[in-house]
């Protein structure tokens, strides 16, 4: 299991996987092939499907700007180790080939080379839930306590950064508005909801000004603005919101906020490790559940919940997911996707309170649920998995000549 610096990744949207990853290959690959004349990417499987309405293309060119690009989109291929494959090829003046580098996005904005082991070395001894709980239960830790202890003290840096950008988003998302751009006439609504539940006095949905947080994130991710990936950019909204609204509820502090962010991540590491967080893999329920569970667990910290409530927490953030599919809109980051930010954050706090009414106790362990999500995201249909082949990217069409959405021929 990796370090969480892993897991929180902060670059600019609209996709962890489509977009962020992608331009961190670009920019390896073009950094050690400086003599290169021109380039060639080839994008397949997912990264193909929905590469242009995640802007794929568009962060590749900049990233290999000014040499000229040549993009090959074959969304009918797959290369063997993960849907979102990518393969970069270096030419000289003559178009003869200098370098060649086959790498996959794996989701969350990580990178693996095809020859690159799936393991590496892993600052956390224990690789499951169950494990981590009866470790700190025997030493009377706390989960954050636990990342400290793996980490190291220089964690708390890494994680000031992270609060102080999903904050800087919020703030952003909050002022714009307008249409979103990519040609399906989506507004941003995060300004108007902050201003129609501030006038309501605060009391408009009991949830406070949490929509208008994971709105305001979604939107930003959704125009290439700078985010955190928590644990993917299309789940971006969750986690800031959920802890900003636990700023504006709960007296807390920056130090309190820095150690939910650091059991949050652990919770969202364990998701990834042990299935996987990337909707071209498992669909849907691997970012928004993934999300969800890392807020809920989080939330029940703040709230001074036990580790075997907040266990119980992210446990029902991710079970409540199961089966959740991938299917954007014309591949791009707002149909369904931002709404669903703000659902998983209201979830997330849902999850936290029945929680800390607990004792902790309950039928369905986290690592079972992970195992649950990881089968079930191998049982969807491809098309149901980030590939904008099934479902709303199917049955709502928004044709960018006319502007009039349609729904297919029967």
């Amino acid at each position: 299991m990796e370090s969480i610096r892993e897991l929180y990744r902060i670059g600019h949207g609209p996709s962890s996987s489509h977009t962020m990853a992608p331009r961190f290959a670009a920019e390896q690959f073009g950094a050690r092939n400086p003599q290169a004349h021109a380039f060639r990417v080839t994008l397949y499987g997912s990264l193909a499907a929905t590469g242009r309405g995640h802007l794929t293309d568009v962060a590749i060119q900049e990233a290999l700007s000014p040499r000229r690009v040549e993009i090959v989109w074959l969304p009918d291929q797959e290369l063997p180790l993960h849907p979102n494959g990518m393969e970069f090829t270096a030419l000289s003046k003559e178009g003869e080939t200098i370098d060649f580098w086959r790498v996959y996005s794996t989701g969350g904005g990580a990178l693996r080379a095809e020859d690159e082991p799936s393991e590496r070395p892993s600052p956390y001894p224990f690789q499951t839930m169950g494990e981590i709980l009866k470790y700190c239960t025997a030493n009377g830790l706390t989960f954050w306590e636990y990342v400290e202890q793996c980490e190291g003290r220089e964690i708390w840096d890494f994680l000031a950064e992270v609060n102080r950008v999903m904050h800087l988003a919020i703030e952003r998302g909050l002022q714009e508005e307008g249409v979103l751009p990519g040609g399906l006439g989506v507004s941003r609504r995060a300004w108007a909801f902050y201003r129609k539940i501030d006038l309501s006095g605060g009391k408009m949905v009991r949830e406070g000004f949490l929509p208008a947080y994971a709105l305001a994130v979604a939107e930003e991710n959704a125009t290439g603005g700078l985010i955190v990936a928590a644990p993917t950019c299309g789940s971006s909204g969750v986690l800031p919101a959920v802890i900003r609204h636990i700023e504006d509820t709960l007296s807390t502090t920056e130090r309190h906020i820095l150690r939910a962010l650091a059991t949050a991540g652990l919770i969202g590491n364990l998701i990834k490790h042990n299935a996987s967080i990337s909707g071209a893999e498992v669909g849907c329920q691997g970012e928004i559940g993934a999300a969800c569970a890392m807020a809920a667990g989080a939330a029940a910290q703040l709230m001074g919940a036990t580790i075997r409530q907040i266990e119980y927490a992210a446990e029902m953030g991710l079970e409540h997911h199961l089966g959740l599919t991938c299917d954007p809109v014309n591949g791009l980051v707002q149909i369904p996707c931002i709404e669903r930010n703000v659902f998983a954050a209201t979830r997330a706090l849902d999850c936290a309170t029945f929680a800390h009414y607990s004792d902790g106790s309950h039928r369905v362990s986290f690592d079972e649920v992970v195992k649950v999500m990881k089968q079930t995201g191998s049982d969807l249909p491809r098309l149901y998995r980030e590939t904008a082949g099934g479902g709303l990217a199917i049955t709502y069409r928004f044709p960018p000549k006319t502007g009039i959405p349609r729904s297919p021929a029967r």
